[in-house]
């Protein structure tokens, strides 16, 4: 159910207005949802146009890439997801260009510089502390859309014992309290500005800082799938679509999608 926002977040997005872009208008909270990028998918489906906002102060059935689930408990941390409707030569660098968004918004909030993990997760050390998922629809009605959903661990929780073990928030990183509603709006803001350069073709400046970003990632021993085969590499860059650039013993591998394990 719809609700007004919280006093925190409006105070914070009222402070970054000016850098919210195609953010700034159209907003909706609710206090518990089931996934905040099924509400804002159903939305795009029924036309509502780039740059909706659907938010939440908990998710029951919030899920991360390959159906994962994400939790999402009350109070502790920002579950948000967009809409966006780009053009179909910059839909593969979305998910890039949404990781490095998240870790300058983090970065703003609160001084601390997350890492990435491809393609777009956000750890601080070996734990992680936010995801990130993308999902398009609507091509086949002829009005495609992508739904980029970010869940960010601000406050330290009670996590099911599998996510407690590999998770972490920002105030067990910066060691004080951080400001929820701050987080959200810088990161929203990012966000709009990294869109915004990818639309207007900054889509070298968008992979370059996700490359700094990664850097702790980059270079390690990796694991995925290959139509039932286990392939193994280094993992070394990305390619100028945002694809992992893998260099195996047959020579540099493309990995698009699918699940990569870091040794």
């Amino acid at each position: 159910m719809k609700a007004p926002f919280p006093r925190d977040l409006t105070d914070a997005l009222g402070v970054v207005r000016s850098r919210l872009g195609i953010f700034a208008a159209d907003r909706t909270w609710h206090e518990q949802a089931s996934s905040t990028n099924d509400l804002a998918a159903a939305r795009a489906q029924d036309g509502a146009p780039e740059g909706l906002v659907v938010a939440a102060g908990a998710q029951t059935s919030g899920r991360g890439r390959l159906g994962r689930h994400w939790a999402s408990p009350p109070g502790a941390g920002v579950y948000a997801s967009v809409v966006l409707r780009p053009p179909p030569n910059i839909v593969s660098l979305v998910t890039i260009a949404a990781g490095v968004a998240i870790a300058e918004g983090i970065a703003a909030a609160t001084g601390f510089t997350p890492g990435l993990k491809w393609p777009n997760d956000v750890y601080a050390g070996p734990r992680k502390l936010a995801g990130i998922l993308a999902e398009a629809g609507g091509a086949d009605a002829g009005a495609p859309y992508v739904v980029v959903g970010f869940g960010i661990n601000v406050t330290s929780a009670s996590y099911p014992l599998d996510v407690a073990t590999r998770a972490t928030s920002l105030e067990t990183e910066v060691g004080r309290p951080c400001d929820r509603g701050r987080v959200f709006a810088e990161c929203l803001a990012a966000l709009a500005n990294r869109y915004e350069s990818l639309r207007d073709g900054g889509a070298p400046a968008v992979t370059t800082v996700w490359r700094t970003l990664a850097g702790g990632f980059l270079g390690r021993d990796v694991r995925w799938d290959d139509d039932g085969t286990t392939r193994r590499g280094v993992a070394e860059d990305i390619d100028p679509s945002g694809a992992l650039v893998v260099r195996t013993d047959r020579g540099l591998v493309t990995v698009f999608s699918g699940e990569v394990c870091w040794e």
